[in-house]
C-alpha cells in the first residue's frame, strides 16, 4: 500500500548504512525518492549501493539490486571481499545469457537484442514482483547505449521515475559518467545527486572524496568529504566544521611539568589553546612535547600522539632514557600513540581520527609531530592550512590542549620554514641553538601567547639524563633570535652541566 502525501512528508530518513554519509545527509536519504550516485569506475559506487541495501535488510526491508552490467557472481565476490553475504537481497540481472550456466536461477534478458522499452518493462515487472523498499539500478550507461539518443533516454528515465514515485521505495541509480561532459540530464531528474571522485597522487595511494551535488528539500553538509573503501564498506569522513562542535570545559591552566616553561608561558598550558613548538632539528621540540604529555598523563588525562616523522620504537626508547617511560600509559590505554604514513592518509581521514580520539576515546591533549611531514605528505591536496585551521578551531571548542611541532630548515643563522602557521597557534615557543666558547647550547623563548602575559625573556635549556632543565635568563647575549649572538665573556648565568 502506498503512503499518502502526508506520511511521505514525515517519513523517517532512509539510512545508508554508512555513518559518515548519514551525517552529511542529516540522517540519510529522504525516503521514497529517486537518487543518482555518479562516479567513474573504481570510485566505490557498487560498494555504496550494497551498503545501502544491506542496511535495509538489517531493518527488515525488502531490497532489490538490478544490474545491467555486472553479474551475480561479481556482486557476490564484491560482497565476500567485505565479509558480507547477499542472502535475502534479490538480484536481477540483465546480461547476456551465454555468461551463465543453465542452472542459474536469475532472470535473464538480452539488452543487445531487445528494444529499450522491453528492458525498462523488465525492470518494472521485477519491481512489481518483489515489491522492494530499496532499489539499486546499476548502471544507467547501459540504458544510455540502448536509447541511441538523448531524448529517448530522458523519456525512459522519466518513465522509471514516475513508476517508482507511485511505490513505497527509495531508489539509487548508479552512473559511471560515460555521458558527454556537462550532460546534466540526470541531475535535473533525480531528487538528489551524490558524486564520487578518485584521484591518483604523485606518491602514495589514491584519494577518494564525495560531494552531495544537490538534495531537494534537505539541508546537508556541503563541500567535499574524503572517504576510503575498507573491508566492511565505505568509511566517510565528513568535512570538519568547527562551529558545529562545542562543549563546556574548565579553562584553568595546567602545568607543562616544567616550572620554568610554565613561567615562560605565563600560566602553563591553557585548555582550548594550541601551542606551536618550532626550531631546527635536534633542538628538543619532541622531547619538550613529551614532557608536557607526561604531565597530562600523570594528571589522569588521556592523550593522543600522532607521529609523522620518527619511528615509534625510537620515540619510546629515547623518552624512557630521559626518565619519561610511556609504555605503562600505552598498556593501560591512557595514551594513544599512532604512527602516521602521510602518503597513505587524506586530510579528512586524519581529521576524522583526531575527532574520534576526542569524542570517542576522551583525549584531553593532542600532539601532532610534525606539521612538516603532514604538509609534505599531502602536496596534491589544496587548502591544507585552512583544514588545519578548522581542526584547531574544533579542538579549541572542545577544550583540548593541542601541541604542534614545526621544524625549521638549517641549524644556525637564518632559519626557514616551509609554511608559516604561527598565526594559527595561540602560543609559540621558539627553540634555537647558540654557541659559547666552542660549546653548542640551546635557548628557549615564548614569543607569543593569547591567553596570558608571558615572560619576554630568553632562557637557556638543556636535555640530559635527568630530563629537561630550564636555566636562567640569558642577559649576557644579544642577537640570539637572529642566529648571530654576541656573548660577553664572564657571564656566570649559563647552565654548568650544559
Amino acid at each position: 500500500m502506498n503512503h499518502n502525501k502526508t506520511s511521505r512528508e514525515h517519513a523517517v530518513p532512509t539510512q545508508t548504512g554508512i555513518a559518515g554519509l548519514d551525517h552529511i545527509l542529516r540522517g540519510g536519504f529522504p525516503a521514497y525518492r529517486l537518487y543518482l550516485v555518479e562516479g567513474t569506475p573504481g570510485t566505490g559506487k557498487t560498494t555504496l549501493a550494497l551498503n545501502f541495501l544491506l542496511e535495509g535488510r538489517k531493518n527488515g526491508e525488502t531490497a532489490l539490486y538490478i544490474t545491467l552490467s555486472e553479474t551475480a557472481d561479481e556482486l557476490h565476490s564484491v560482497a565476500r571481499s567485505h565479509g558480507w553475504s547477499l542472502d535475502g537481497i534479490d538480484l536481477f540481472e540483465l546480461v547476456a545469457e551465454n555468461e551463465f550456466s543453465l542452472e542459474n536461477e536469475q532472470s535473464l534478458l538480452h539488452p543487445s537484442e531487445v528494444e529499450l522499452g522491453e528492458t525498462v518493462a523488465g525492470i518494472i515487472e521485477q519491481v512489481e514482483k518483489t515489491n522492494p523498499t530499496r532499489v539499486v539500478l546499476d548502471s544507467l550507461s547501459e540504458l544510455r547505449l540502448l536509447s541511441q539518443g538523448a531524448l529517448r533516454y530522458r523519456r525512459q528515465i522519466l518513465a522509471l521515475k514516475h513508476f517508482f514515485a507511485k511505490r513505497d521505495c527509495t531508489v539509487l541509480m548508479l552512473d559511471d559518467r560515460t555521458a558527454e561532459p556537462g550532460d546534466l540530464q540526470l541531475h535535473s531528474i533525480a531528487h538528489g545527486v551524490v558524486s564520487l571522485e578518485q584521484s591518483a597522487s604523485d606518491f602514495g595511494s589514491e584519494r577518494r572524496r564525495m560531494r552531495v551535488v544537490k538534495m531537494r528539500g534537505l539541508k546537508y553538509s556541503g563541500g567535499f568529504h574524503d572517504f576510503t573503501i575498507e573491508r566492511g564498506g565505505l568509511v566517510v569522513y565528513p568535512r570538519l566544521v568547527a562551529s558545529e562542535h562545542h562543549r563546556e570545559f574548565d579553562p584553568a591552566p595546567v602545568t607543562t611539568g616544567l616550572a620554568g616553561l610554565d613561567r615562560l608561558l605565563g600560566d602553563g598550558l591553557v585548555p582550548g589553546t594550541s601551542t606551536l613548538l618550532t626550531g631546527p632539528a635536534g633542538v628538543g621540540k619532541t622531547t619538550t612535547a613529551v614532557r608536557c604529555l607526561v604531565a597530562a598523563l600523570e594528571r589522569g588525562d588521556r592523550v593522543a600522539y600522532y607521529l609523522f616523522d620518527e619511528r615509534l620504537a625510537t620515540l619510546l626508547q629515547r623518552s624512557a632514557a630521559l626518565g619519561m617511560d610511556l609504555q605503562p600509559y600505552l598498556d593501560n590505554g591512557q595514551l594513544t600513540l599512532r604512527q602516521i604514513d602521510p602518503a597513505e592518509l587524506s586530510p579528512g581521514e586524519f581529521a576524522g581520527a583526531v575527532q574520534a580520539a576526542v569524542e570517542t576515546d576522551g583525549a584531553r591533549m593532542i600532539v601532532i609531530d610534525s606539521l612538516n611531514a603532514y604538509m609534505h605528505g599531502m602536496p596534491s591536496d589544496n587548502f591544507l592550512v585552512l583544514q588545519m585551521h578548522e581542526l584547531l578551531s574544533y579542538l579549541s571548542q572542545q577544550g583540548i590542549i593541542s601541541l604542534l611541532i614545526l621544524g625549521q630548515h638549517g641549524v644556525m643563522g637564518d632559519l626557514r620554514v616551509d609554511i608559516d602557521v604561527s598565526y594559527l597557534a595561540d602560543a609559540v615557543v621558539l627553540m634555537r641553538f647558540f654557541e659559547v666558547e666552542g660549546t653548542v647550547r640551546k635557548s628557549i623563548a615564548v614569543i607569543k601567547t593569547r591567553t596570558s602575559d608571558h615572560e619576554r625573556i630568553i632562557r637557556e635549556f638543556d636535555i640530559g639524563a635527568s630530563g629537561i632543565t630550564i636555566g636562567e635568563p640569558l642577559t649576557g647575549f644579544a642577537g640570539l633570535l637572529s642566529g648571530h649572538p654576541n656573548y660577553v665573556p664572564g657571564n656566570d648565568r649559563l647552565l654548568k652541566d650544559a
